[in-house]
């Protein structure tokens, strides 16, 4: 088959499995704001909420090993991602629900579901951006992502005019018609593409590394790669604490934290296309932006001036980008495609257990020291981050594995 073939068959997939991911965020995004705003209103302690969100998420990131596994081990990629993505179905029915134990059941549910669906995806994902370059797929995948980001909480923002229990029950059951159009459009390109890695496979074009097609052995750069990553991650603040200091400033009204939250989308969204560009150029030495941005970002974040505030939330906008987009593309490249499924899950396993240790720690620190030393705490990881991929040589580890594909 011509490459030209191959490569509309490939956009075509990206841009499918991106507006599967625009509309499962409109419905998922726009929960997460108000979970515990909701599971408080029916009858949840303070404990009882940070409970559900911590499980939520630790489901979210603990399981994809294991999903990941099983996808390669089984070549269930696809089903395990209509699945993944059928879970979100559990969201609308938080309008029926009376109940908080019931709500938080619900919930933890579909973030189950993410962990089953996100490594098959991205592993689908990045056979198709082998024919597009794989930061310029991932990048088209992540703008449509935070578009959905974007339009989910403004859903629920028009809902919530109305008063008390009756607006929540309104945006849930408004976000049936885009859990609907997720899977519909999925099962498109299930059927449109039902093996994707005969798009990486049929090319000498990929960028794929030198061990035996059937080896599920996961390669030395690698692993650099994502204690890399770990360490980065560990300093990284998520925005649920800079929106907790934006509140004690009082700096911004509660209408507008918000706001903050869909400016900072909005960037990530914005740079997706830009990092995707600049991985496909330069490789992963673009990645030494990432502690930079993360360190930078903080620091104005946790200011008390509006300015510093905003700025901060727009430098953290443009590290999550350079995250979602890049370091997504990066897995691709360093696995082989018959780990591609083992290899993102492993990743994001180790991602999300980096993003919540960290959070539990910076958060611990913000409350102990106050803002200065959370800045500080982050500024040592970010420098050690900083100094492992030059000292590891991650970028050019990565770079020598890359041109396997060429030599």
């Amino acid at each position: 088959m011509s490459a030209p073939s191959l490569q509309r068959r490939a956009y075509r997939l990206i841009i499918l499995l991106g507006l599967v991911s625009l509309f499962g965020d409109i419905s998922y995004e726009g929960v997460r704001g108000v979970t515990g705003p909701y599971l408080a209103l029916l009858g949840a302690s303070a404990v009882a909420v940070g409970l559900v969100a911590g499980l939520g998420e630790f489901a979210g990131y603990a399981l994809r090993t294991a999903s990941g596994y099983l996808a390669d081990r089984l070549r269930l990629h696809w089903l395990l991602t209509v699945v993944g993505y059928g879970l979100i179905a559990t969201l609308p029915l938080l309008a029926l629900v009376h109940r908080w134990e019931l709500a938080a059941a619900l919930i933890v549910l579909e973030r189950l579901g993410k962990a089953l669906r996100t490594p098959s995806r991205d592993a689908i994902l990045s056979h198709a951006a082998s024919q597009v370059g794989r930061g310029k797929g991932f990048g088209i995948h992540e703008a449509l992502d935070q578009l959905g980001a974007l339009i989910g909480p403004v859903i629920f923002a028009v809902a919530l005019t109305f008063d008390g229990e009756a607006g929540y029950r309104l945006g849930f059951g408004l976000l049936t018609i885009p859990a609907i159009l997720a899977i519909v459009i999925l099962v498109l390109a299930w059927r449109q593409e039902p093996e994707p890695e005969s798009l990486e496979s049929v090319t000498p074009r990929v960028n794929r590394p030198t061990e035996a097609s059937g080896s599920r052995r996961l390669s030395g750069p690698f692993w650099r790669y994502t204690l890399f990553t770990a360490l980065t991650t560990l300093g990284f603040v998520p925005f649920a604490l800079l929106s907790y200091h934006v509140e004690q400033t009082g700096r911004f009204s509660p209408p507008l934290i918000p706001l903050l939250y869909a400016v900072a989308m909005g960037v990530d969204g914005g740079i997706a296309l830009i990092a995707g560009w600049g991985y496909d150029r330069f490789g992963l030495r673009t990645l030494a932006a990432v502690p930079i941005c993360i360190a930078l970002g903080t620091a104005a974040a946790l200011q008390s001036t509006t300015g510093f505030i905003i700025t901060g939330v727009v430098v953290w906008g443009i590290a999550m980008g350079l995250v979602e987009t890049t370091m997504r593309a990066a897995v691709g490249e360093l696995s082989a495609p018959s780990a591609r499924g083992l290899a993102y899950g492993v990743f994001n396993t180790v991602f999300g257990t980096a993003w919540l240790a960290g959070g539990a720690v910076l958060g611990y620190l913000y409350e102990q020291l106050g803002s200065r030393g959370t800045i500080g705490a982050t500024l040592v990881l970010e420098i050690a981050a900083l100094l492992l991929f030059w000292g590891l040589g991650v970028a050019r580890a990565h770079a020598s594995y890359r041109a396997q594909s060429v030599s």
